[in-house]
Formats: structure tokens, sequence, C-alpha cells
């Protein structure tokens, strides 16, 4: 008796009358191009027959774990049907001349499916899933149709395999070169400072890192605090010394890890909670600040993606950590399996991924493992395998995690092009939860600090570049961003103790979610910030014409006085307008914080539509909204238009009386300005 899912038997596993009558050894050798696909009968039919036939059950396994048809039990598939193609994995791309088992290395079986429904496509993209449905042929099988292993499946066990992933390693570091080694956002004069310390996994001791230390990053989760753990200002001491970290102490994670580390033949361990001196704030802005450096440079780091907190075993070390779920069947003497899901997918889906420390620390290795529940990854930004082999392409090249080690420093005449990767990093970061609110800014500083760098901008000094998360060269595009219509509408304070609030101009303001869109030029002539000492000081922020102050910053801030740090001061235009809530915006969410609201004007008649903004659904509605005008669109709705498109920011007024707040961005037509009963005004954004 064969029993479908489990470990495969000696057994062929039994199959039905369409699927007997195919060669795999045959397809899986020369291949079936898709148009000549190989059809294999109606959907319902296949999971009907999925526990009487092996190939018909893998098949059903694949579409019910890509579409997520246990979630969708009402999707109408009775219209689709199913063929099956096998094409090149990996795309070789080979001269003629080469036999033909050397030119096609691998064929992996696909499904095609006729017709998908939006509802399965929808969440497909949204677990980013694979998109494309296969089988493959296990390694061990490869030499039965003349092939070699390479790109063929491999069996996944409950133990992580040691030997794969210093194969991993060392192809990747012998044979990549450059393309893995360089980290293009590092200066020249960029050094880890002499304070680091890793634990030294030999002596089992919290060390100063050697010049030139080689060592690996630990990415996990601390799943609420860890005082009983941490290195602090009264323990630092006792673990300095040779078996100074008591190990009794250590959360499994950590423990894991070591073992890990030194499995793979590595000495040198940088794990946050243990090489930081928790309760020294001066250390603590030290290790921050320079966060790109430690994982940019760092061997390669390690992934603990499996669990919710540091208590959480590493999955694969210890024995019954891990169920791969492999799904295998013996058919016409190949086995065959349902490869295992994707990085990306088995990432998505993980608490680790819902956390705002680890998106940086994803973001900057040069190299990592991912160690999940179901099986280890190995996931860089070229593919560990050996750069002289003849494919063009891999099956995992885009189905990794991280990827901004793969963004290329630009040409030097043309360092605006951050902006694009900066709009998408704020986008997915702010998506991220953070046990301290206040860590809103810290713990994207890294990237940051990277993008400053490896852009050039303002020098390449990051404390120059960036306020409060927000790029200075460009902030007349960075102040276009807006929150998520189920963000919250409460302010974050910056945890120093007096409840400050982050400036409200600045994403890190607002707890929740936030977006950019396509933005264009100024109206503002000069902008200034409050410094911490209270100074008001002009801002190098890039204009599309130039333009003077007319701001007298000494009688600002005497007549103003205090200012809070970080209080963006310029001169615009601003007017009121009457708003009201808009009912026409398709696939609106009723219950959402933030709404879409009408602008209107008077002129050329009662009630006329002239532009829209969102705010918090909880605006009364009609309301007066105060719009300040700092940017304009020629393109935003197209060349049919006359004229163009000014960005608003709504603002009101806070407890001081002295200071405005922002409370949504918008957009109107310029023609409603001329006819609003706006003025110039010195504006103080807190």
């Amino acid at each position: 008796m064969y029993e479908f899912g489990s470990e495969p038997t000696e057994n062929d596993a039994p199959l039905c009358s369409t699927c007997s009558s195919l060669d795999l050894h045959a397809i899986l050798h020369d291949g079936v191009p898709k148009e000549h696909a190989i059809p294999i009968g109606h959907l319902t039919d296949i999971l009907n027959k999925s526990n009487q036939c092996g190939l018909c059950n893998l098949v059903a396994i694949v579409i019910r774990r890509a579409w997520n048809l246990d979630k969708l039990p009402d999707i109408d598939i009775s219209d689709i049907t199913c063929t099956l193609y096998a094409i090149e994995c990996g795309y070789p791309n080979i001269p003629d001349y080469i036999s033909a088992v050397r030119r096609d290395i691998c064929h992996r079986l696909h499904i095609q499916t006729f017709d998908r429904p939006r509802d399965v496509t929808a969440a497909m993209v949204a677990a980013q899933s694979n998109l494309l449905l296969d089988i493959q042929l296990l390694g061990e099988d490869a030499s039965k149709v003349g092939r070699t292993k390479e790109l063929h499946g491999r069996r996944v066990g409950q133990n992580v395999d040691i030997a794969l992933l210093k194969r991993w390693i060392h192809i990747c570091e012998r044979e990549h070169g450059e393309l893995c080694e360089t980290i293009w956002w590092r200066g020249t004069g960029d050094v880890l400072p002499k304070t680091m310390r890793v634990v030294d996994v030999t002596r089992m001791a919290v060390v100063r890192a050697p010049p030139s230390c080689r060592f690996v990053a630990l990415s996990y989760l601390w799943g609420g605090t860890g005082e009983e753990y941490w290195t602090t200002r009264a323990n630092i001491k006792q673990r300095r010394a040779q078996g100074g970290l008591d190990v009794s102490v250590l959360p499994s994670t950590i423990l894991d890890t070591i073992q890990l580390v030194r499995q793979l033949g590595e000495r040198y361990l940088w794990i946050d909670a243990l090489c930081i001196v928790q309760d020294d704030s001066k250390d603590k802005a030290v290790q921050i600040g320079v966060m790109e450096l430690i994982y940019g440079t760092s061997a390669f780091t390690i992934f603990a993606a499996g669990g919710t907190s540091a208590h959480d075993p590493l999955p694969g070390i210890r024995p019954g950590t891990r169920d791969p779920k492999q799904q295998i069947a013996k058919i016409q003497g190949l086995h065959l399996a349902v490869p295992l899901i994707l990085p990306r997918e088995a990432i998505a889906s993980s608490a680790w991924d819902t956390r705002g420390w680890t998106y940086q620390e994803l973001m900057l290795s040069r190299r990592r493992i991912f160690l999940t529940p179901h099986h280890d990854i190995w996931s860089e930004d070229v593919i560990a395998e050996r750069i002289n082999l003849p494919w063009a392409s891999h099956p995992l090249k885009y189905g990794g995690a991280g990827g901004f080690t793969s963004v290329r420093a630009p040409p030097e005449w043309n360092n605006s092009t951050y902006m694009g990767h900066y709009m998408i990093i704020i986008g997915k970061y702010t998506q991220c939860r953070l046990t301290m609110e206040s860590d809103i800014v810290n713990a994207v500083t890294a990237l940051i600090n990277a993008i400053a760098k490896g852009f050039k901008l303002a020098g390449g000094n990051p404390g120059q570049a960036f306020r409060f998360g927000m790029p200075i060269v460009d902030l007349e595009l960075a102040l276009v961003w807006q929150p998520t219509s189920n963000t919250s509408c409460v302010r974050r304070a910056t945890g120093d103790g007096n409840m400050t609030l982050w400036p409200s101009w600045s994403w890190a303001a607002w707890r929740g979610a936030v977006q950019y869109s396509e933005n264009g030029g100024s109206l503002v002539e000069q902008w200034h910030v409050v410094d911490d000492d209270g100074r008001l000081v002009p801002q190098d922020v890039r204009r599309t014409e130039a333009n003077s102050s007319d701001i007298d910053a000494q009688t600002l801030i005497t007549e103003n006085a205090p200012l809070q740090p970080g209080t963006l001061i310029f001169r615009t235009r601003s007017a009121h307008f009457n708003a009201t809530r808009a009912d026409d915006v398709v696939g609106a969410d009723p219950k959402a914080n933030y709404a879409t609201y009408s602008i209107l004007s008077d002129v050329p008649r009662p009630s006329t539509l002239v532009g829209r903004v969102i705010l918090p659904r909880s605006t009364n509605s009609p309301t007066y909204v105060n719009l300040l005008f700092w940017l304009y669109d020629e393109d935003t709705l197209g060349k049919r238009y006359l004229g163009c498109m000014l960005y608003v920011m709504a603002v009101q007024k806070m407890q001081d009386d002295k200071c405005m707040e922002r409370v949504g961005v918008g957009v109107i037509f310029e023609h409603a300005w001329p006819n609003s009963t706006g003025e110039q005004k010195v504006v103080l954004l807190g």
C-alpha cells in the first residue's frame, strides 16, 4: 500500500490512466515545449483522483498550496483544465557544438492551468508565492534520465545539512569574487569601531573584535525584553573572561546559533543583545551608528526565521526542531518532489518578517542563511552555484530575499536615483512592528546610513543627509508620503523620557504604514530646521530653480522661543478651503482610519471639486481645512489638462498655538489657488 505524502517506499505509486500514459523518462530527458503541453484533465478531476494516483497527488499538492485552496473554499474551479510541459531549468546559454547532455542540464515539470481566479492571483501575490506550478526530479535520480545533479531537487532532513552550508559558503567566497565581496556603499575610510565586540564561540567570552576580524552575524527576534541574558555594565567584565559567558542564561536561539557557528568552522559571532552593552546609551549609539557595516561586513548572516522570540530553537540544529514535510513520490522509478516554498515566501509568512529591526538586517547582509521550520535556505545576490557553469539564470535567482546589496553605486552625475529605493524601503519598513515605538528611526538607521554613503548625499555624511528619517537634500519629495488607509492617527513619542513628539512632517511621527507616489517641483524658497540647540539652520534642499531665503532667523527664534528641535520652518502659500468626505472612491474601506476628502471651491460655481486630500476619518464632514502649497506636478492628470496640480499639506494648530501639525496630504488644481483667499506666510511645522 502506498501512503501519499509520506517518505516514498520502494514500490512505485499507482497512477491513473491519464498519468500512466506519460513517459516521464522521455519528458524529463527531452523536455516538452509549452506550445506542445500535454493535457492531463480538469482540475476538479485531478483533485478527486489525488488519493488514488501518485502524480495527480503531486499536482494537487502544488496547486492547493500555491493557490491556497484550503482557505478559499468558495473559489469556482469547475472550468479549469490543466496541461503538463517540461522546459530547461536554468535556461542554459550554450553554443550548439556543446553536447546535448551539457546543454540541457535539467528539466522541470510545469503545470499550466487555463485561467486562474482573480482572488487566487491576489492571494499568491500577497504571499509572494511562486506563480509557476512545478514538480522536480530529485538529484539522486538525475542519472536515470542522463542528467547531472545540478539544479535538481534534494532531500531535506530534520537536521541542517552542515556540509551543504559549507559548500555554499565556499563556492560564494571562492568563485563569485567581487560580485559578493564588495560593499558598494562602504567608503574607503569606513572601519568598524575599536569598541565593537563579538562572541568568541571557542572561548565563550564577549571580546573586542580582533583587527580584520572575520565574523558571522545573527538576525533574530527578541520577542520582548531579555534582561536576563543581555550584556550590561554589571556583567561585561565577567563576560570578557574565558568561559565568562554563562550558557545557562542564554535563550535557545542564541545557544543553537553558537553551536551552528562552531559546526561551520567559524569562531566569532555578532549578536546585538550580547555585543552591545544594553544599559549604556553611548555604547548603543556607537553600535547602532555602524550597523550597516556590521551586517555588510559579516562573512554571512544567520537568520532565525522560524520562531517568535529568542527562546525558540533554531530550526534544524537540534533533533525535533524542524519538520520539512517534503512531498516525494516514486513514479515510474523516478523520485519526484514538490519543490519547497521559495525563500521569499517562507520568510513572508514568518513572524520574523514582521519586525522592524530585522528588515535592515536582511537588506544589508551580503550572504544570508535562513533557517525555517521547513528547510535551510541560502540567499545572496548572485546564487550559490559556480559562475562558470553553463546557465544564464537559475530557478531561485529571483526567489530570494533582501536585495539592497544588489543595488549598484550610481554614476557621479546622477545620484538622485536613491529616492526610488528610499521610497520603497520606507513603504516596506513602516509595515513592520517595533517592540519600542521610539526605535522607529534607530531601526532603519543602518539602511539610511548606507544610502547616504553609497549615493554620497551631503558628502556621504548620514547625520547631515537625513533628519528624523527624512532625506534633507530631497525633502520636498520626501514630504509627499501618505498613510495607508488602516494606519492609526496616533503620533509617536521620541522616547526621551519627556514624551516629546516626533515632528509631524516626518513619517516617523505617526504609527503605522506609509506609502509614496510620484511628485514634482517646488514652490518653497528655503527650508530651515530647528536644531538641538534651538538654532534655526538652513537646509541644503535640492531645488528645481535657485531662490534666496527671506526668513529672518533671529527674529523668528526670538518671537517664538522656545521651539522644539525638529521644527521645520519655511515660507509658502497658505489658503483655506471647504472639504467634504468623498463618497465616490472605488474600493474605499468604510472602516479605515483614513478617508479621501474632496476639496471644494465656490468658483466658478458653488461646491466645485478642485482637489482631493487624505485626512483622518474622524475629521468632520464638511470641514474647513488649512492647506499649504509646496510642490507641483504637471503630469498627475495627464496632458489633456491645462496647468498642473499643486501638492497641498493639510495642517492644524498644535496646543502651543505657535506651530502647525501635519494632518494629511493631497493635490489641488493650480487654477483654484488664484480664486482662494490665500496668503504668503512663514510656517512653523512641528
